[in-house]
Formats: C-alpha cells, sequence, structure tokens
C-alpha cells in the first residue's frame, strides 16, 4: 500500500483567515478555488504540500487542527515570518527553541489552526 501525500482538511469561520494565515504568511497558493460559492473551499498548494480550506462554522468549531511543518531552513523560516506576521506566534513557543527530542521548532497559530515549524 503506497500513499503519494497527506491533504488536511482544514475548516474556518472565515475562510479569509485561513487564506491570511496560508497565502500572505506561509506563502501558499491557490491551485482550486471555489471561494465565492455557496460553501467557500479552495485548495492551496506550496512545494508539493496540498490543504484543503473550507468555511463552514459548524465544523470549525469543532475541529481545531494542529500539525507540523518541516523545514531545512527553521532560520530563514522565522525571520520571515517574524517580520512579515508577528501576530501570529505562538506565545508558548514563539522563538527557535531546541527542544528535548532534538529538534529545532517554533510555532505559529491563527483563529483556528496551529503550526510547528520544524527543523531536526
Amino acid at each position: 500500500m503506497n500513499f503519494e501525500k497527506l491533504v488536511p482538511n482544514v475548516f474556518y469561520i472565515n475562510i479569509g483567515d485561513g487564506l491570511k494565515f496560508f497565502i500572505d504568511c506561509l506563502n501558499f497558493t491557490i491551485a482550486h478555488d471555489e471561494i465565492k460559492s455557496s460553501q467557500p473551499f479552495c485548495v492551496l498548494e506550496k512545494d508539493g504540500l496540498c490543504v484543503n480550506l473550507f468555511e463552514n462554522a459548524a465544523l470549525a468549531k469543532e475541529h481545531n487542527p494542529e500539525f507540523r511543518l518541516v523545514t531545512k531552513n527553521i532560520d530563514e523560516v522565522y525571520e520571515k515570518i517574524s517580520k512579515s506576521h508577528p501576530e501570529f506566534l505562538h506565545p508558548n513557543l514563539k522563538e527557535i527553541t531546541l527542544r528535548p527530542w532534538g529538534a529545532k521548532e517554533f510555532a505559529i497559530k491563527d483563529k483556528q489552526l496551529g503550526v510547528v515549524i520544524q527543523q531536526w
């Protein structure tokens, strides 16, 4: 059994919040756009990664996901995000920190989602 990609579904009360987080802060692009439909939805892509964003208030209240983005250049990622979108830095891990398990990490969050940026 082989899998090629993991594509998370993230539900927002307002899809615009997710677009700001993923497009403006993390530089994803829209690969499929149904944002103006009666059930707003889009697929975002960057570097072979995909995320499905949905606007659905009921599901957004039930699901608060957290996931990790692994990089080989955490200093560059941190520099860009901390300068362009410091409001997204998570208060519990707002600086690059060497964790006991050997990874360097910092975290960002918006109204719906938590993301740990990690470098081994």
